[in-house]
Order: C-alpha cells, then sequence, then structure tokens
C-alpha cells in the first residue's frame, strides 16, 4: 500500500534592527525525514526574511505538484497570500509603494508548482519546530559570511 506524505514546512526570519542584518530558517518535515535551511544577510529587514525562508524551502524542493502546509509566525505572509492581497498587488504592478516586490514575484512563481496551505503559529511560544527555526535564523543573522540582499539593497 503506498503512503501518501504531505510536506510540512515550518520557517521564521529575524532581523537584528529593522533594517539591519537578517537571517531565516526553515524545517522541512516529510513522513520521518526532517531537513532544515538557513542563511543570513548583511542588510534586510524582518518581512524580507519571513517571506525568503518560504520561498527558499519551496525552491529547496525536487519534487513538484505535491501539497505543502506551510506553519510561519508572520502575518504579513500568512494575510498576504491567504486572503489573496498578492494577486491584488500583482495586478496593480505593487501600486502604492508595495514592498517586497521581487521577493513576492519569486513567491508567485514558485508557488505555481504546488498546492500550498498557510498556518498561522504563535511565535516564541511552545511550537518547538517554530522555536527551532527562529534559532535557525538568528544564528543565521549573526553569522559572519553574511550575503548580500540584493533586492534589498539596491531598493536604499
Amino acid at each position: 500500500m503506498q503512503q501518501s506524505h504531505h510536506l510540512i514546512i515550518y520557517t521564521d526570519g529575524s532581523s537584528r534592527g529593522n533594517p539591519g542584518p537578517g537571517g531565516y530558517g526553515a524545517i522541512l518535515i516529510w513522513g520521518d525525514t526532517k531537513k532544515e535551511l538557513s542563511a543570513g544577510y548583511r542588510l534586510t529587514t524582518n518581512n524580507r526574511m519571513e517571506l525568503l525562508a518560504v520561498i527558499m524551502a519551496l525552491r529547496s524542493l525536487k519534487k513538484k505538484n505535491i501539497s505543502v502546509t506551510i506553519h510561519t509566525d508572520s502575518q504579513y505572509v500568512v494575510n498576504s497570500i491567504e486572503k489573496k492581497w498578492l494577486d491584488k498587488w500583482i495586478k496593480t504592478d505593487f501600486k502604492g509603494g508595495k514592498k517586497n516586490k521581487d521577493l513576492w514575484l519569486a513567491y508567485h512563481e514558485i508557488s505555481e508548482h504546488f498546492t500550498i496551505k498557510m498556518k498561522w503559529v504563535k511565535g516564541h511560544a511552545d511550537n518547538a519546530f517554530n522555536n527551532r527555526c527562529d534559532e535557525l535564523a538568528t544564528e543565521a543573522a549573526d553569522g559572519r559570511h553574511l550575503l548580500v540582499d540584493e533586492g534589498y539593497e539596491a531598493s536604499v
């Protein structure tokens, strides 16, 4: 009997100062298999790291057309997707100074390969996976070899 798996992803982003050095963390759970991802950036914002965590987790997937549940403590990310704000922003080309166009377009492109459900979780609470993502994100932000968030740095 074939077992159908559902991919679970936990993500978190952080920045030290907003803007400031930042990082993201993600945990992918497929059955009994877990994989952690993280990276740090020299200058970015909290919202960008929250969103980048989701994008990088999805980009790391080799299988397409699977259903994915993404847990994040970012209301910004959950609401933009679940309340279809992103669709409106894309239609109006992010008019009115909507931020993070580069990342939202990247998310939109990758998201079309999956069936995605966003779930909000309370941050810094009792969810072990969310807390681990927070650790990954802050450790990455405090790391030595920080990457350049080109989309952000080009805009400032």
